[in-house]
């Protein structure tokens, strides 16, 4: 957990005050404050810190989910992204599908302004596919994919988890069994089994898993049995976003193919890359 990962974790929990109980600003940072103190410090993993955070905030504002609404809209925006999105996976398969997978990833809310709603995706879409990789390992997943059979696939965001379709689609043209994991409870703005059912994806892969409880990413302790085996014998592990990154990327689970937009400083130089683009790493 980087010094500036304190003031992004603060301001996404204003955020989350203010769409559900602006009145209770002052209280959610109040104790997002004391849990900071607490936790802050040499070794902390940011996603561990920011799941108790995230918890207590949640408590304060008495809701299970402050995203819901933006979640909604999310999807409602990467469906009329969708055509794009297999377009591009129709031209330049594999490749194609995970840039147009990464360009969802930032259907994200609360840590910066610009960001504002899911509406900007639309008008940010072409061009974020016009960027193209910054760094791209594409082939080399693509490589390990030939060969493998098992395959674990993390999502992140809703919205995202919609643009995820043609990628996921093209994992199982390689014949593999695709197992694929979602939040086990509402989280930020990530994805749900409520989503894996809604878009069908329950449909190509052969197998839902969940994380099995509220946590940032993933967290290793609320994993199911069945899960951490699965991790323990998969020939590649596909992970989406930077919270799946800052968690799985503590374990020592091989070959694992990180598929994000850079979209802080910690999460770009903890992964040896520049901030703010379209990554598709793979670490063995």
């Amino acid at each position: 957990m980087a010094p500036e990962c304190v003031p992004c974790l603060l301001k996404r929990c204003l955020y989350e005050a203010r769409l559900v109980d602006p009145e209770k600003e002052r209280d959610v940072i109040e104790e997002a404050l004391k849990l900071v103190n607490d936790h802050f410090e040499e070794g902390a993993v940011s996603a561990e810190v920011a799941t108790k955070v995230h918890k207590k905030v949640y408590e304060i504002l008495e809701t299970e989910d402050p995203y819901a609404e933006m979640k909604r809209a999310s999807n409602e925006t990467a469906e009329k992204l969708l055509p794009k999105a297999e377009k591009l996976a129709l031209e330049q398969g594999f490749k194609g599908a995970a840039l147009a997978s990464v360009v969802g990833n930032v259907l994200d809310f609360g840590y910066r302004d610009d960001y504002d709603s899911p509406d900007f995706l639309t008008r940010m879409f072409d061009e974020l596919v016009k960027e193209g990789f910054g760094y791209d390992d594409t082939e080399e997943i693509e490589n390990i994919l030939k060969k493998a059979n098992n395959v674990i696939f993390f999502t992140d965001n809703t919205g995202e988890i919609v643009l995820d379709i043609p990628l996921l689609k093209k994992i199982k043209e390689y014949d593999v069994h695709l197992t694929v994991v979602v939040k086990g409870e509402p989280v930020l703005t990530d994805a749900t089994m409520e989503d894996a059912e809604r878009y069908n994806i329950v449909d190509i892969a052969d197998q839902i898993e969940t994380t099995g409880g509220f946590a940032v990413g993933v967290s290793m302790v609320q994993i199911s049995e069945t899960l951490r085996d699965k991790l323990e014998d998969a020939d590649l592990i596909i992970a989406k976003g930077m919270a799946n990154w800052e968690a799985l990327s503590e374990t020592n689970f091989s070959p694992m193919a990180f598929i994000t937009r850079t979209k802080c400083n910690p999460v770009a130089e903890s992964m040896g890359v520049p901030e703010e683009i379209n990554v598709a790493k793979l670490f063995e």
